[in-house]
């Protein structure tokens, strides 16, 4: 290869890990020119900053705000627990993802209102000895038994929009 300045190479836009690139180390004083592989590089690259940090970074579950992960699953959170001690309860946008823990010794309805977005998705423990009875305001839930009940005491069950205002309830269920 002839002699090029390093202005006149090909670009290399997405380089692999071992492609290698020229250095100079002038550690005493007196460059030498030595080579470095991408990968080797880039990991004494530090961080210059997530979500406002520096230097090494912890990521915990209050970092992550937008709640978009693009189909990307997190692994190790758990899901958040909205306890219920009265006879009714109408869910709302913000139990998406939680598991209600119905509790009273008495009947609880639980109402699902239009509007919760398809994708909505929460699940329900019959923790009492009320039986929880789900109903639909301005919404449709479909069961593939027609029940609408949670079975029993200790029973648990979920329900997950896959349409607009259009749910199914499936778990441990009776009518």
């Amino acid at each position: 290869m002839a002699n090029k300045k390093i202005t006149e190479l090909t670009d290399l836009p997405s380089p692999a890990g071992a492609d290698i690139l020229a250095i100079v180390d002038d550690v005493a004083g007196t460059a030498t020119t030595k080579k470095v592989t991408a990968t080797n590089l880039m990991g004494l690259a530090p961080v210059q900053s997530v979500a406002g940090q520096t230097g090494t970074v912890t990521v915990s579950a209050g970092d992550l705000t937008d709640g978009n992960f693009d189909g990307t699953s997190i692994s190790g959170f758990d899901a958040t627990i909205n306890d219920q001690t009265g006879t009714a309860y109408t869910l709302l946008a913000s139990d998406n993802g939680k598991v209600v823990v119905l509790d009273n010794a008495s009947a609880v309805t639980v109402t699902v209102p239009s509007g919760l977005g398809v994708g909505f998705n929460c699940s329900f423990v019959q923790k009492g000895a009320g039986q929880v009875t789900f109903s639909a305001s301005s919404t449709t839930i479909n069961n593939r038994q027609s029940h609408t009940k949670i079975n029993a005491q200790y029973g648990v069950a979920s329900i997950v929009a896959y349409a607009a205002d259009t749910f199914v309830l499936a778990g441990d269920t009776a009518s």
